[in-house]
């Protein structure tokens, strides 16, 4: 936690001071209901990506979702890098003048490694939706390299009582979970998006993790990024994380007026505007 981060209301998004915003280097953002909305890309959170960018900032997405999506996005979409999977999966794109951007994992550094591991959670989370008939695999999980995700509220609903017994027996196993809005995630290491990101700025980027706290923004909609909330010294949150505000440990520092991909679109005109006319 930095020592910026103080559990205070947030402020509207229009007091951000034009020295704060110049002064940041890159902007990382969650996905779900931050960007996206209900999971679909709007034309003016899309065009957002490249205002952005064109003022020079860094993007870097950062999600739970699997780090085979996240290699399309990079790919495909103006982002510097992407942290999937929760913090575990880390991709960066390098550009070369004259020819195509490449696409590099930072990590994990042995995929193959990774997806024999992963075999072992798979073979739990059955266990878990045979002993559960509440709860079945997450649609995504054929893209994921790190972790196995349980459907808890995407397409299911799962009795929290059920949950809590799923992350009870996988603790027991030296399993580690982490329970987003939508799915249960099994893994054998803890990550989380602030500690991912952090690792991969510096290893892609050579950026001190301690100064990357400043120079990079985050922007995020709900408890499922406490942990970026908590790291980073400008936090943004688009207006549906209020509902989530009493439960956050570190609340962001602004909060947008519109929810969700209109939300990320105004911070990007927010930003754009601070940096180019900061009077």
């Amino acid at each position: 936690m930095t020592a910026a981060s103080i559990s205070a209301a947030p402020l509207a998004l229009a007091a951000m001071p034009a020295e704060e915003a110049r002064g940041l280097a890159g902007l990382v953002f969650d996905l779900d209901d931050t960007l996206l909305d209900h999971g679909e890309l709007t034309e003016v959170a899309y065009a957002s990506l490249f205002r952005l960018r064109e003022a020079g900032m860094r993007l870097v997405a950062c999600t739970g979702r699997p780090g085979g999506w996240a290699e399309v996005l990079v790919r495909q979409w103006p982002l510097d890098a992407a942290i999937a999977e929760n913090g575990a999966v880390a991709l960066v794109k390098e550009r070369r003048p004259g020819s195509a951007a490449r696409l590099r994992f930072v990590f994990p550094e042995d995929l193959a490694a990774a997806g024999s591991r992963r075999a072992e959670l798979r073979a739990l989370a059955e266990e878990l939706c045979r002993r559960f008939p509440t709860v079945a695999l997450a649609d995504d999980n054929r893209a994921r390299f790190t972790d196995v995700t349980l459907d808890i509220g995407e397409h299911c609903r799962v009795p929290a009582e059920d949950v809590a017994a799923m992350r009870a027996e996988a603790s027991r196993r030296g399993v580690h979970t982490l329970a987003s809005s939508v799915h249960l995630h099994l893994s054998f290491d803890p990550a989380d998006k602030a500690t991912g990101t952090l690792r991969l700025l510096e290893a892609a980027f050579g950026e001190d993790p301690s100064r990357a706290r400043v120079t990079h923004a985050f922007v995020g909609d709900s408890g499922n990024d406490a942990a970026a909330f908590a790291a980073f010294t400008t936090t943004i949150g688009v207006a549906n994380v209020r509902a989530y505000l009493q439960t956050l440990p570190v609340p962001p520092k602004y909060v947008t007026e519109a929810a969700m991909g209109r939300g990320f679109a105004e911070l990007a005109t927010t930003l754009v505007d601070l940096r180019v006319h900061p009077g």
